[in-house]
C-alpha cells in the first residue's frame, strides 16, 4: 500500500513538474492589426511590446507578433477608398481569424471598430490600443469596453486638457482647428467646441481631406478669427513625414500665432503639448494582454485604462521663436521637449 502511495505520489509530481515546465515555456503568438503607418503607431506598438516583457513575454524567448499594417494612400482618399479601406480591415480580420493567434493588439480607431466583432467572434482575445474616444470604436462606455474586448486609451477630459491651455495663453480667445473625417479628430473636434466656452475658448474648425494642404484651410479660419490652433488627435498630421504640421509652424511663425497640441506627439511648431503619452498607454495594453495570456484573464471583465494624469511639454526654443512668454506655473509643470 506504502509502494502504491509512493508510486502514485512519485507520478503525480513528474506530471506537475513537466505541466510547470510545460507553461513556462510555451510560446505565444500575437497578431497585430493597424491602419496607416505613423510615428504615434509606432510608439503606442513599442510601448506594448515593452509592457509584455515586463511581464515575461518577449520576442526571441516565447512570443511570435505578425504586425500587419494596412496603407492609406492619402493621396488617393475619398469615399471609395474610404470603403476600400474598409472592406481591407474586414479582409485581414479574416485572415487573422485564420491564424488562430493568442490574442490581437489593434492600433486605432478604424483597426478596432471595424475588425473586432470577427475577432472577437472566433473567441479570440482582443486588446486595442491608441484610441483617443472608446465609444467611438464601438466600446460600451469610456470604462467598459464589452464581451471579448479590452484596451487602452489615450482619452483625457478636455476640459482639465483646455484649463491648462487658459492658463499658458490667457489672451487666447479663438483657435482654430484643421482636421480630417478621422474618427479621433472629429470625436475631439465636438468635444473642444463643448468645453471650450466654460475655458472662455470658442473653437472655429475646418474640415479637409486627408490628402489637401493645411495652408489654404488655416488661413481661411485666420480670415474668419482664429488667433491661434489646436491640433487634435488626427492621423493626418502624422502622413507624409508631418507635413501638415510643418505647414501650420510655418503660418505659426509668419502671422506670429501660438499653436497647442492636445495630442502628446512631438508635432514641429507647437509651443504646448498636453495629453497622454502613446508608449505609456500602449504599455498599459501591453500588461493587460499579459494578463489574458499568462492568467486566463476575461477581457470582457478588464476595464479600459488609461493615463490618469496629463503630461505637459513646453517647446522653449519655439517660445523664442514666437516671442511668447508662459506663465511659470506652466513651465515648472512641463518638460522640455528634446
Amino acid at each position: 500500500m506504502n509502494k502504491f502511495i509512493t508510486g502514485t505520489l512519485s507520478v503525480l509530481i513528474v506530471i506537475f513538474v513537466a505541466v510547470a515546465c510545460f507553461a513556462q515555456d510555451r510560446a505565444y503568438k500575437i497578431e497585430v492589426l493597424q491602419v496607416t503607418n505613423i510615428g504615434p503607431f509606432d510608439a503606442a506598438y513599442t510601448g506594448f511590446i515593452k509592457g509584455l516583457a515586463e511581464n515575461g513575454i518577449a520576442e526571441g524567448l516565447n512570443l511570435t507578433v505578425n504586425r500587419r499594417i494596412i496603407d492609406f494612400d492619402a493621396e488617393k482618399g475619398g469615399l471609395w477608398k474610404k470603403v476600400g479601406v474598409l472592406l481591407e480591415i474586414r479582409n485581414t480580420a479574416s485572415k487573422i481569424v485564420d491564424a488562430r493567434p493568442d490574442l490581437v493588439l489593434t492600433i486605432g480607431t478604424p483597426a478596432t471598430k471595424y475588425a473586432k466583432d470577427r475577432i472577437i467572434g472566433a473567441g479570440i482575445p482582443l486588446v486595442f490600443t491608441a484610441i483617443a474616444i472608446p465609444e467611438a470604436a464601438g466600446c460600451a462606455s469610456l470604462t467598459t469596453a464589452g464581451p471579448g474586448f479590452t484596451g487602452s486609451t489615450l482619452y483625457m477630459d478636455m476640459g482639465s486638457a483646455l484649463k491648462i491651455a487658459r492658463l499658458a495663453f490667457p489672451g487666447l480667445k479663438t483657435v482654430g482647428v484643421v482636421h480630417t473625417d478621422d474618427d479621433n479628430a472629429l470625436a475631439q473636434a465636438q468635444q473642444a467646441k463643448a468645453a471650450g466656452p466654460p475655458e472662455g475658448f470658442a473653437f472655429i474648425t475646418k474640415e479637409i481631406s486627408k490628402s489637401e494642404k493645411l495652408t489654404p484651410a488655416a488661413e481661411d479660419l485666420i480670415s474668419k478669427g482664429a488667433q491661434g490652433f489646436a491640433v487634435l488627435l488626427d492621423s493626418y498630421y502624422g502622413m507624409r513625414n508631418y507635413e501638415p504640421c510643418h505647414e501650420l509652424a510655418d503660418i505659426s511663425l509668419k502671422y506670429k500665432l501660438p499653436v497647442f497640441s492636445l495630442v502628446h506627439m512631438k508635432v514641429p511648431g507647437s509651443i504646448l503639448y498636453v495629453g497622454a503619452e502613446f508608449p505609456h498607454v500602449g504599455s498599459l495594453a501591453g500588461a493587460q494582454a499579459s494578463q489574458i495570456l499568462l492568467k486566463g484573464s476575461n477581457p470582457g471583465d478588464m476595464p479600459i485604462l488609461r493615463q490618469e494624469d496629463l503630461t505637459i511639454m513646453v517647446d522653449t526654443s519655439r517660445l523664442k521663436e514666437l516671442q511668447i512668454e508662459l506663465p511659470i506655473e506652466i513651465l515648472q509643470l512641463a518638460k522640455a521637449v528634446e
